[in-house]
């Protein structure tokens, strides 16, 4: 998965772009914008990369995403048909009784459900008017049900790494921004209107395939539905209102150090700003559609090669080089972690413990940066003006030592069952 993705960011900046610099020549300036920088050979390659290449990879990326709906589309349908049997048949007395049973109320969760529809669609309303608002909301509610469906369902038959969150985001975007063209909206207000929609339908289908993981774990640890709903509100309510705090400080840090805030370099936000650029685009009438129509026409060229994830590609060529590098880098080490424990001669069992502690360690790795992000962020002075790269070197040769040797380590014995984790 990481070398498809880096796949593409080299198809982008070793082949791409120098043949579109090469063969645009002089008249490259006529294909940007007035404000694209062209002042040095590093300006001229980022500008074609963005203005360019980038809605060719949005048109791959929407190519990506149908394809990828249309493989699971025999999962998704027997979802949606479990969905709605389950609305039309009612809990026995005798099946509340069993723990696996007890689930929060249907009245409560509708009741839950019609004040957050209440609440989106007074939003939606202040933003882009009456009959914007109110059929973004609709639009949210009806692709918010779907989608939370087939997000469960693939989560909790297969597993997590199976939730198509990107593909999910991007059809209900592009769904809502076509209806607001179609009502006439557009400006600002629509295009705020339309990330609003992506935004609550994105946050709810990873929020359903989260719930339906942790079912799995309290089947296998003795929970209860119930309970686990209920945690499961009160923390998204929790993470809503905790993660507005590192989100300011870090816009508020970039600004002051001269940064346009998130999107800038310094603080990149690659899906947001895929997200920004195809509602403004489709809104605003601003979208280079010969170029998506080129992407489009990619993605069909992948999918008749075969390859095997056509989104990831294309995710490679929308995101800058450092990033899928940087991706790139990690599938290197889990593939070095994989070959030495293989060499050693685990079994199944010691297998799963050893990548189970494997991703634990990558996970601190991830909530320490994040933090230590937030920390570098608040300082008023920037210590790392002149970097050690043969240090850097050095402490990733560190952390890729410690991701071998510690989940080696903790294998244990070949004849211990399986952790319950490795069975979801």
């Amino acid at each position: 998965m990481a070398a498809l993705n880096f796949a593409g960011s080299l198809f982008a900046w070793g082949f791409m772009v120098p043949v579109l610099i090469y063969f645009l020549g002089p008249q490259l300036q006529t294909f940007l914008p007035a404000d694209a920088p062209i002042e040095s050979w590093d300006a001229v390659a980022n500008s074609v990369w963005r203005f360019i290449v980038r809605p060719i990879a949005v048109g791959g990326m929407l190519v990506g995403a149908g394809f990828t709906m249309f493989r699971m589309r025999e999962k998704i349908g027997q979802g949606l048909a479990r969905a709605v049997r389950e609305l039309s048949q009612s809990t026995s007395v005798a099946a509340k009784s069993v723990r696996t049973e007890r689930y929060m109320a249907s009245k409560t969760v509708f009741i839950l459900i019609g004040l957050t529809f209440l609440a989106m669609t007074a939003l939606y309303i202040s933003f882009a008017g009456p009959k914007a608002g109110i059929t973004a909301a609709i639009v949210m509610l009806i692709a918010g049900f779907f989608f939370c469906v087939v997000s469960g369902y693939l989560v909790g038959m297969i597993g997590s790494t199976n939730n198509p969150i990107s593909g999910i985001t991007l059809s209900t975007l592009i769904v809502a921004a076509l209806l607001m063209v179609a009502l006439g909206v557009s400006g600002q207000s629509g295009v705020i209107a339309v990330l609003g929609v992506a935004a609550v339908v994105c946050v709810a289908a990873a929020v359903a395939g989260e719930l339906l993981q942790d079912f799995k774990v309290g089947y296998i640890l003795g929970g209860t539905p119930r309970t686990i709903q209920l945690v499961e509100l009160v923390a998204v309510v929790v993470a809503a209102l905790v993660m507005y705090f590192p989100l300011l400080i870090l816009y508020k840090a970039n600004i002051a150090s001269g940064g346009t805030g998130f999107g800038d370099p310094r603080l990149s936000a690659p899906q947001a700003s895929l997200m920004a650029f195809l509602a403004k685009g489709i809104v605003g009438g601003e979208m280079a559609w010969p170029l998506v129509i080129v992407g489009i026409a990619l993605g069909f060229t992948m999918i008749l090669l075969q390859v095997r994830s056509p989104m990831l590609v294309a995710v490679g060529m929308y995101l800058p080089f450092g990033t899928t590098s940087a991706i790139f880098v990690g599938g290197m080490i889990r593939w070095l972690a994989d070959t030495v424990a293989e060499k050693k001669g685990l079994n199944q069992a010691q297998m799963a413990r050893f990548g189970n502690v494997g991703v634990l360690i990558a996970s601190g790795l991830i909530a320490g940066e994040a933090l230590m992000g937030l920390v570098t962020s608040g300082m008023s002075e920037n210590y790392f003006n002149h970097p050690s790269y043969l240090l850097g070197v050095g402490v990733i040769g560190l952390i890729t030592w410690l991701l071998v040797k510690i989940p080696l380590n903790n294998a244990g014995d070949p004849n211990e069952p399986a952790p319950p984790s490795a069975m979801m």
